[in-house]
């Protein structure tokens, strides 16, 4: 959280106050208004700096600073956070390893994680490429409609990867269709 300027921390001119009650008192002098929060015992904050003339109110910085803080940590428990988890294979791989590693990669789906399928080429496999390409056209079909693919596959050194995402993507062909009826109908 950023430090707002109090009390004779404000370096300001006039402030637009508002008092402990949340009614507006109007532009007043920021000496003034030092002395309104001394008598009410509260502090003088600067809550919005940036407009003309400065917003401060009358409050308890302590109790305000503590609900902001309380605000913060609940909105980032809120938050929802992905992760790119990351699944490699390689071109020859058994049936059973290829289900197992799809299962994985369907659970990280269903999770909400984003998930970097990796190929790895080994020696003479290089020369190959296009079974790295259909091993992933693979995966991609067999996770339609848990995910989709966000990055095509590419090759990058020895290896070949793409990125799928949650969730099912929309397709724009409908929406073509439905803006184009057929004249011969």
């Amino acid at each position: 959280m950023r430090d707002v300027p109090i009390n004779e921390r404000i370096r300001v001119r006039q402030v637009r106050l508002i008092d402990e009650n949340g009614t507006q008192v109007g532009i007043v002098d920021t000496r003034e208004a030092l002395q309104m929060a001394r008598e009410r015992e509260y502090d003088l904050v600067l809550v919005s700096p940036t407009a003309v003339p400065p917003v401060a109110r009358l409050l308890d910085y302590g109790k305000w600073r503590y609900e902001q803080q309380q605000a913060e940590k609940e909105a980032r428990k809120k938050a929802k956070r992905t992760e790119v988890k990351s699944i490699k294979l390689r071109p020859k791989i058994d049936t059973h390893d290829y289900n197992v590693k799809v299962g994985h990669v369907r659970r990280f789906l269903e999770e909400g994680h984003k998930v970097k399928i990796t190929i790895m080429f080994r020696g003479r496999e290089m020369a190959h490429p296009e079974l790295g390409y259909k091993l992933l056209e693979r995966v991609a079909k067999d996770l339609e409609g848990i995910g989709f693919v966000e990055m095509r596959p590419e090759m990058l050194g020895r290896d070949m990867n793409m990125v799928m995402a949650p969730g099912s993507k929309p397709s724009p062909q409908p929406q073509a269709q439905a803006s184009n009826p057929n004249p011969h109908s």
